[in-house]
């Protein structure tokens, strides 16, 4: 199946609600830790979360941070909100589809990509997008689902995929 925004729109819609009590808990917790830690976010960063979803990643933020987070789903966005406010950062989430970001050039010291190249139409073009809006020697972090370097998936993986699709 070929992913179009309408049909994510759809999807997410449904899937809000479940979201972070299923998908999050069980796959994605320990990969997003460890996509923070790595990226080592300084006090006074600006930092772009480009599909940020329910906002899980928001109270990974250490203090004094500046968040923009951008996605899609009116839907998930509403359970970013509900993450909000952050004690001692600040954080503004923005309706906006990640393959045409509202953001002007080199804006963020940093970029988080967290489960969204892999569900977007053109995670290429996402990409760009999210490069172009880091300042010169900014850092990104990708964490994401990909096919295995032998390009074929296990069992499991083929039917989680069409549960989640």
């Amino acid at each position: 199946m070929k992913l179009t925004n309408k049909w994510n729109r759809l999807v997410y819609r449904l899937w809000s609600p479940f979201y972070d009590r299923l998908f999050d808990r069980f796959f994605a917790s320990p990969g997003r830790q460890r996509a923070m830690e790595v990226l080592n976010l300084q006090p006074g960063e600006r930092v772009l979360l480009i599909g940020v979803g329910t906002g899980a990643d928001l109270p990974l933020l250490p203090e004094g941070i500046e968040a923009v987070g951008i996605d899609l789903s009116p839907a998930m966005l509403g359970r970013a909100r509900s993450r909000l406010p952050l004690p001692g950062r600040i954080a503004m989430l923005v309706q906006s589809d990640a393959l045409n970001l509202p953001i002007r050039t080199a804006a963020f010291d940093t970029v988080i990509l967290n489960l969204v190249l892999s569900v977007v139409p053109d995670g290429s073009i996402c990409l760009q997008e999210a490069l172009r809006a880091l300042k010169p020697g900014g850092r990104a972090v990708i964490y994401d689902k990909f096919l295995p370097d032998s390009g074929k998936l296990t069992l499991i993986r083929q039917l989680l995929n069409q549960l989640t699709t």
